[in-house]
């Protein structure tokens, strides 16, 4: 046993230390560099001129955005760079949140990429507070936010699903699960761009390969340690070292830059009352509605939905009643890690993909799943879309770099006078 133990530790070890050393590599063969994506209501901004300058304004370097509204300067050194939004470039009706901003004053450090994010906004609407007299425009903002709430609350409700489902059947909080969507956006990205298969095609597939892996990852490791007995907090930090590993395998294997799809990428908004959208949002917002609905009643009405729930409420007594308690929990795992895929995939259509863009959501995943109950699946569906339509509506008020933290605070609020969440059960202790 301990020499399987050491065994192991090693051939982990190893693996570690190659794609760590692959990434560091990567790192090193990019160089210093400074970047950004200018996008306006989740829509990339093309042909806007960017100029990077040292602090004595000796010029550096400038690049154009493209069609995914992406830049990048290569910069000779660390240091610190100014880095200059041509104002004159920016389309027709479209604006600095704060023109006095146009010229941001970045430090870049040594072997690192620096993002730079510039605030645009509709240059036709009115200043924040103010309206045209009648709050006509203050009203839109709030339709806009909220609809893009109802959004961002959808693509977490599908990611907070599975890792609902997972706590509830096998007890376990895994902070590997944001990097079940990356892997997903990526699988589709693969076969995408590398394959040359139309997206259509090339999700369906990801999704299939993602259910697969789920229900591999189950199998052959966190079904093995629960047969080995391993306690719940070391399982825990076992998810925190392999959402490390997955995410160094990521940046090995794709880079540390951003992708994007070969199709799909700019869409032309149309208007649909005071609400921009895009057709692609609409049609990802009717995916993650269709799919929800199906998981809301494949739990109430269908056999492994029933037995998903047994195994949920008392593993042991829904053994004795004849479930196989493992094969339930080996389905749940495909399930939840093919539907994270999938909103892995939809989130990849609205913005690059990147190796942490699972990350970057997975605290607004936990943040549903704990506001609507742990453990519950429609729970999680009514904690995220709460947790969505406040991040965006918040920036009403606050500045939307802080959003998350006001959605944080509501959680807080919340928990602290109803400790099991919206949906959750209250339990007795002793």
């Amino acid at each position: 046993m301990r020499r399987a133990v050491i065994a192991f530790t090693a051939f982990m070890g190893g693996l570690i230390f190659v794609f760590l050393a692959g990434a560091s590599t990567a790192w090193a063969a990019e160089g210093e560099e400074v970047k950004g994506t200018l996008r306006i209501q989740g829509q990339p901004v093309e042909g806007v001129k960017i100029k990077v300058a040292t602090d004595a304004d000796a010029p550096v370097g400038e690049a154009t955005t493209g069609k995914d509204g992406t830049w990048t300067v290569a910069v000779d050194k660390a240091g610190s760079y100014k880095v200059t939004l041509d104002q004159a470039t920016l389309p027709a009706g479209k604006a600095l949140r704060d023109p006095n901003r146009g010229t941001l004053t970045v430090q870049v450090f040594e072997g690192n990429a620096r993002n730079v994010l510039f605030g645009l906004v509709d240059a036709n609407a009115p200043p924040a507070g103010q309206d045209d007299g009648g709050g006509s425009s203050y009203w839109a903002r709030v339709a806009q936010l909220v609809f893009e709430g109802l959004n961002l609350g959808l693509i977490i409700a599908l990611g907070a699903v599975g890792l609902s489902l997972i706590f509830g059947t096998t007890g376990l909080t895994n902070f590997a699960h944001g990097e079940l969507l990356t892997i997903g956006a990526f699988l589709a990205f693969f076969f995408n761009t590398t394959l040359g298969l139309h997206l259509l095609i090339a999700a369906p597939l990801a999704l299939v390969v993602a259910a697969g892996l789920g229900w591999g990852q189950d199998r052959f490791f966190w079904g093995q340690l629960r047969r080995r007995k391993t306690g719940l907090i070391s399982m825990m930090i076992i998810s925190i070292g392999l959402a490390l590993f997955l995410r160094a395998l990521l940046l090995f294997l794709f880079g540390g830059g951003g992708e994007s799809y070969d199709q799909y990428v700019a869409q032309a908004g149309i208007q649909i009352g005071p609400i921009s959208a895009t057709p692609k949002s609409l049609v990802a917002m009717g995916i993650e509605i269709v799919v929800l609905i199906a998981v809301g009643l494949a739990l109430t009405y269908t056999r492994l939905g029933k037995a998903t729930r047994a195994v949920a409420d008392n593993p042991a007594l829904a053994s004795s009643s004849g479930i196989n308690v493992d094969r339930v929990i080996r389905l749940v795992w495909a399930a939840g890690t093919c539907i994270a895929a999938l909103a892995g995939i939809l989130l990849g259509t609205t913005q690059n993909l990147n190796f942490q863009m699972g990350q970057q959501i997975l605290l607004l995943m936990f943040a549903g799943v704990t506001l609507g109950g742990l453990g519950t699946a429609f729970g999680a569906l009514v904690g995220s879309l709460v947790v969505g339509m406040f991040v965006q509506v918040s920036t009403l008020w606050i500045p939307p770099e802080m959003k998350t933290i006001g959605a944080l605070v509501v959680l807080i609020i919340v928990l602290m006078v109803r400790p099991q969440g919206i949906l959750g059960r209250r339990e007795r202790i002793g």
